[in-house]
């Protein structure tokens, strides 16, 4: 997580700049709890099954992972940033999504988080060791919230090219050629996931792990019934964090949307997206810069249709920045860039989708005809 320290003599307005041009109204979800079990840290790593870690490690490396550990029946991923590894990939007979992990301020506040929810604490065979408990999100996601004994190493990292800035010139008799190779990943950033009781999820979220609501969005016309997305942060006081560790939205499935992974600049997104078409992976959506988190982004496919993104230069909140309110579309998605796909967005018909949104429809959730209807017209607009 990136963190810069608040001057708290310079209050910040709700709604400053490009944050929200909305704030909530009376009575709208505060986008926080009063008195949570815990305040986890930080996102640690996501948790995946791939029938194949020889093919899943390849396209890693071309991604920009490097390789923390590897055995026959597990594959850790980590990025340049010293910390905990970014993703485990263990061997499976199915390619799926497990869960993520996040990361306890403390290690004392696992036994906490026990205690209240009657879960234990567990030792976990995470590179250097740890502990973890094992909670169950309204989603049905298995949660860890962990506690690494050791951090992993700093790699060398990709260096920020020397850019001039009208009569800011920094570079003179010297080229710019950026390499043509993998964006070298910082870090783990955020990760985003669909589900049909998105109010209970994210209540449980904030409630259980102290997280905050950085925005929600909400549809058109639908505004009364609360919203349909929220992107949330850690909460570390005055420390501003990533606008986003977790976004939650309501939709017809259940599961795993896209995870993002920091690098260096625009230059290491472009050139690493180069690098990627070149070797036959499927884009996404991109390049473009996002408006809720301000993310320079670019989406790839991994060869299992897992959809990750390289983003930097994200917005960062401390804890005083109060949630913004926005209407959802998927023209609001950018501030520049590309139009939207329908990869990106999840639109495209399929019989899959089809039993999907029937399955919603039929069940004990949140998603009615209404809801359904502001969704398709939102990812439309």
């Amino acid at each position: 997580m990136s963190h810069t320290p608040v001057n708290r003599a310079d209050p910040q307005t709700p709604h400053q700049d490009l944050h929200s041009e909305q704030g909530g109204l009376r009575g709208e979800h505060p986008g926080r709890a009063r008195n949570p079990v815990v305040k986890v840290a930080d996102l640690a790593w996501l948790e995946f099954e791939k029938p194949d870690l020889d093919r899943a490690e390849a396209f890693a490396r071309d991604f920009g992972f490097a390789t923390a550990a590897r055995t026959e029946r597990e594959l850790w991923l980590r990025g340049t940033f010293a910390g905990s590894p970014c993703m485990v990939i263990r061997r499976g007979p199915v390619s799926r999504f497990i869960g993520p992990a996040f990361r306890a301020a403390e290690s004392a506040d696992l036994d906490r988080l026990a205690r209240v929810t009657g879960s234990t604490v567990r030792d976990i065979d995470v590179p250097g060791g740890g502990r973890s408990v094992t909670l169950l999100d309204p989603s049905g996601f298995p949660v860890r919230v962990v506690h690494c004994a050791e951090q992993l190493p700093l790699l060398p990292g990709q260096q920020p090219l020397v850019l001039n800035f009208g009569t800011d010139q920094r570079r003179t008799n010297v080229t710019q050629r950026p390499p043509r190779e993998p964006s070298r990943i910082q870090r783990l950033g955020h990760v985003v996931l669909e589900t049909r009781v998105f109010a209970r999820t994210l209540n449980w979220y904030l409630d259980t792990l102290g997280m905050i609501v950085s925005d929600f969005l909400f549809l058109d016309g639908q505004r009364d019934r609360g919203p349909t997305m929220a992107f949330v942060r850690c909460d570390q006081g005055s420390l501003a964090v990533d606008h986003h560790t977790l976004a939650l939205h309501l939709g017809p499935g259940t599961g795993y949307v896209h995870s993002a992974y920091q690098v260096t600049d625009l230059d290491s997104i472009a050139a690493g997206g180069e690098y990627l078409k070149e070797r036959g992976y499927q884009r996404s959506w991109g390049i473009g810069r996002h408006i809720q988190g301000s993310q320079l982004f670019d989406y790839w496919r991994d060869p299992d249709h897992f959809m990750l993104e390289h983003f930097a230069d994200g917005d960062l909140f401390s804890c005083d920045v109060e949630p913004g309110w926005a209407p959802m579309s998927a023209s609001g998605l950018a501030q520049w860039g590309p139009p939207v796909t329908r990869d990106f967005l999840g639109t495209n018909p399929s019989p899959a989708k089809l039993r999907e949104v029937m399955t919603a429809l039929r069940g004990d959730n949140e998603l009615d005809p209404a809801r359904l209807l502001g969704l398709m017209k939102a990812m439309s607009s």
